[in-house]
């Protein structure tokens, strides 16, 4: 079951193909917590060279499948949501467990340290089938998309 279908993230988050790195959100509770789903494809772009011979999703990439699903909590607080845009001000804590591979599903939660107005601090582990691949602390910054 979905919360949110890609159709719903595409209105929330700004990003697109093939940087838009969730396919949707299966929970939700406001202003606390989230958790969505990447499906990880043979034919995703960076396999081609992350590596050719034993493809493995890059860890900097769960990183920001967390952030994209951490934006989506932050962001769906704003009534003006489509004028804003969310940047990475920072990363802690940062560790990468297991390979992700082609066929996995990867289950990215992530837990609201701070929301707020303009600044959003997050922590966020990826798993797949249980086991976490990434976690990290991330912060991020709420800004305008066409500032004057």
């Amino acid at each position: 079951m979905s919360i949110y279908d890609i159709n719903a993230i595409k209105e929330i988050l700004p990003h697109r193909y093939p940087f838009l790195l969730v396919d949707k959100i299966i929970e939700l509770e406001p202003k606390v917590r989230i958790v969505g789903i990447k499906q990880v494809t043979a034919n995703e772009e960076f396999f081609v060279g992350h590596f050719p011979e034993m493809p493995v999703m890059p860890g900097v990439l769960q990183i920001e499948a967390l952030a994209q699903v951490g934006a989506i909590l932050a962001l769906r607080e704003f009534d003006n949501r489509e004028e804003k845009i969310p940047f990475f001000s920072g990363i802690d804590s940062a560790r990468f467990r297991r390979p992700v591979v082609p066929g996995d599903t990867l289950t990215l939660e992530v837990t609201a340290l701070r929301i707020g107005n303009k600044v959003q601090k997050m922590r966020g582990e990826a798993k797949v089938d249980g086991q976490v691949t990434a976690e990290a602390e991330i912060m991020s910054v709420i800004g305008d998309r066409n500032p004057a």
